[in-house]
């Protein structure tokens, strides 16, 4: 059996930890200034936060060996 191969693109994105797949809010890079407050505020949610349930297993595919 040959082994898999890892996305590398959902590698840079996502971090296996405990509880699940960790993940960053979108719209946080650039071009901050002309966005409300209340957007930035809401994207923050301590930098990072985890992806939902139902997207798990198409994570678990595209990154085969972060178990």
């Amino acid at each position: 059996m040959p082994k898999l191969k890892t996305n590398r693109a959902a590698a840079k994105r996502f971090r296996k930890t405990a509880k699940g797949f960790k993940r960053y809010a979108s719209h946080r890079r650039h071009n901050l200034g002309h966005k409300d407050r209340k957007v930035k505020r809401q994207a923050r949610s301590g930098g990072s936060s985890l992806v939902h349930d139902t997207d798990v297993g198409r994570l678990e595919q595209l990154l085969p060996y972060h178990k």
